[in-house]
């Protein structure tokens, strides 16, 4: 326990609490027991440790890595026992998917232990909501996406900017303080922006292992899939990277990779549900994320960068981050006619040449153009929609 105690507060002497993360406002923090969750690399272990600085008594406080070889010989009930015996009211864990059987000690921890506030981590979603069943209402739990634009150019460019609703956007009030020239920044976000590892100089590499992790490890865990299964979804991955973008045909996908038609869907599910990728839909559901999936996106810019090398196709990177940014407050859905609708606006993606011509007969029509610095009438630049959260 005393080992313990002292990494938590070489950890909290290390991190900066200058710029905390869009979603840290929205959280209740408060509750008893609560879970934030998020694909690897956007920054949940850091947001936790912010708050244990700036809100929580250090003395009453204990951080702690689900992976810590503490666990080699002690269960999470007998931490918090121990814990609580100590005085301490606020349990941090991390990495909570990686202890087994986490979500009925948790829900155990909360019975027990009514004056003990419990806050865990998960870079594994599949494993979290699988385990929330276990723990019924007991903890609300908190989805995390990486770097907005906007998030980028404070955190990586020291560029502080308001956040835009999506009708201040149409109405082109969106601008970078200070910032004439976007467009150079904004192709540096694209590339290695998403993540805020993004600044290392071995990005592409750590980007690599979060890939590996993901897709051979975490996924084939969770599934129980054989190892030769986990590289088929990365193949998978790959393919959809490269396309333009990619409009699934299940029955040729699943013979291009090796596997059954039918376990196609839970796959691409399981992929989405990683933070890997991400599936637009129809609204033929009725409620978010059980309509029709018209096309499948890698999940945002920079993973696509990453996995395409300079095969990375331009349009499908625009499409990308567009669905990638405005999916955090809005539910966005497939168009018939063009290539997005939200709150009944409909969208159409492209360059600076592109035409009006896929927005007749539809009102509330915006073409939303790359590589302009400024929009007019219903012309918006791209850039504009990644400072919405």
């Amino acid at each position: 326990m005393e080992q313990l105690f002292g990494a938590y507060r070489q950890l909290l002497k290390g991190i900066s609490t200058e710029f905390v993360r869009y979603l840290y406002s929205q959280i209740k923090w408060n509750g008893r027991m609560l879970g934030l969750v998020g694909p690897r690399g956007v920054g949940k272990t850091t947001m936790l440790l912010q708050h244990a600085k700036l809100h929580l008594p250090t003395d009453k406080t204990l951080y702690v890595s689900a992976d810590n070889l503490y666990f080699v010989d002690h269960s999470l009930i007998t931490l918090a026992d121990d814990f609580s015996k100590l005085n301490g009211r606020h349990l941090l864990i991390d990495e909570i998917h990686k202890y087994a059987n986490w979500s009925r000690e948790l829900k155990q921890i909360y019975d027990t232990h009514p004056d003990l506030q419990v806050i865990f981590t998960g870079s594994s979603i599949l494993d979290i909501y699988k385990g929330v069943s276990d723990l019924s209402r007991r903890a609300p739990i908190y989805e995390m996406q990486g770097l907005s634009f906007r998030e980028y150019l404070h955190l990586f460019q020291q560029i502080d900017t308001p956040v835009y609703t999506l009708d201040e956007i149409l109405t082109h009030k969106a601008e970078i303080p200070g910032i004439n020239h976007p467009l150079p920044l904004f192709a540096d976000y694209l590339q290695r922006g998403y993540y805020p590892f993004g600044r290392d100089e071995d990005f592409r590499r750590e980007m690599e292992q979060v890939i590996y992790q993901t897709m051979e490890s975490d996924i084939p865990q969770f599934a129980a899939m054989n190892v030769s299964t986990g590289r088929k979804l990365r193949q998978l991955l790959v393919i959809i990277s490269k396309s333009v973008p990619f409009k699934p045909v299940m029955s040729k996908l699943a013979e291009m990779i090796g596997v059954s038609r039918n376990q196609l869907g839970d796959y691409l599910l399981y992929m989405e549900r990683a933070g890997m990728i991400a599936q637009l839909r129809d609204d033929t559901g009725g409620i978010r994320g059980l309509g029709k999936v018209e096309k499948v996106y890698i999940d945002n810019p920079s993973l696509a960068y990453v996995l395409g090398n300079q095969a990375a196709n331009i349009g499908n990177i625009r499409e990308t981050f567009f669905f990638n940014q405005m999916r955090v407050k809005h539910d966005v859905i497939s168009s018939k006619m063009a290539d997005f609708k939200i709150d009944g606006y409909t969208f159409e993606i492209g360059g600076k040449g592109k035409g009006q011509q896929q927005l007749a007969g539809t009102s509330n029509g915006y073409i939303v153009k790359d590589d302009i610095e400024n929009g007019y009438l219903n012309v918006i630049p791209l850039w504009a929609f990644g400072l919405s959260y």
